[in-house]
């Protein structure tokens, strides 16, 4: 049970494993946070939902799942009907954080991690989403030279221990069942990094001029 005085925490992510690929190692290192893991995309695949949900109880959180479009075309999505996925699924509380992607994405390029990470900025600066604070996750790839790493210069950068970054891998690997090939396998970062935002027109201006270009 979670100490009555934990922090209350949001990932909301694309897809079953982005919670754990970026943000896995800094939830295992918390075991006092009170977090609620959402998932946009994947609700209806009878492979990675079940997959997620054990995740879920190895990261002590609980979460659900939306099922948006997530076809290979990657067809654009209406911001709207994000957003107010998100609104539907997501339990209306006051957080002290909540946790996204990169509006401008973690890799050369995802389609539905860019769009639910402005979504999120959107709905934090607008008060439709209530946080003291908005992190994003804080990965780039080099335009695709490299595999995604973490931005070390980023508001907050976490070096992950041998045993916290074995039980991510793991989540990646058993639980998620990723061959260890994969790109998902190879990814897992041994650090973590975030962008975070106190104030709404900081986040808001990240939409026409990331961080990642000052």
């Amino acid at each position: 049970m979670k100490n009555k005085d934990s922090k209350s925490v949001a990932i909301i992510v694309a897809h079953p494993d982005d919670e754990t690929l970026w943000a896995g190692g800094t939830i295992l290192n918390h075991p006092d946070w009170h977090c609620f893991i959402m998932s946009l995309c994947r609700a209806s695949d009878t492979n990675r939902a079940p997959k997620f949900y054990n995740a879920l109880k190895i990261l002590e959180a609980e979460g659900n799942m939306a099922d948006l479009d997530d076809g290979p075309l990657q067809i654009p999505l209406d911001p709207h009907i994000v957003t107010s996925t998100i609104l539907e699924w997501l339990p209306p509380v006051r957080y002290d954080w909540i946790i996204s992607h990169n509006p401008y994405g973690e890799y050369t390029r995802h389609l539905r991690h860019e769009e639910v990470g402005e979504a999120v900025i959107r709905l934090w600066s607008s008060e439709k989403l209530s946080a003291h604070e908005l992190w994003t996750f804080a990965y780039e790839d080099g335009g695709k030279k490299y595999l995604p790493k973490p931005i070390e210069n980023a508001a907050i950068y976490q070096k992950l221990s041998q045993p916290v970054w074995g039980k991510k891998y793991n989540l990646i690997t058993e639980t998620y069942g990723f061959d260890k090939d994969s790109f998902e396998a190879q990814t897992t970062p041994r650090a973590e990094s975030f962008w975070q935002f106190t104030n709404y027109d900081d986040a808001l201006q990240w939409l026409t001029y990331p961080l990642l270009k000052k």
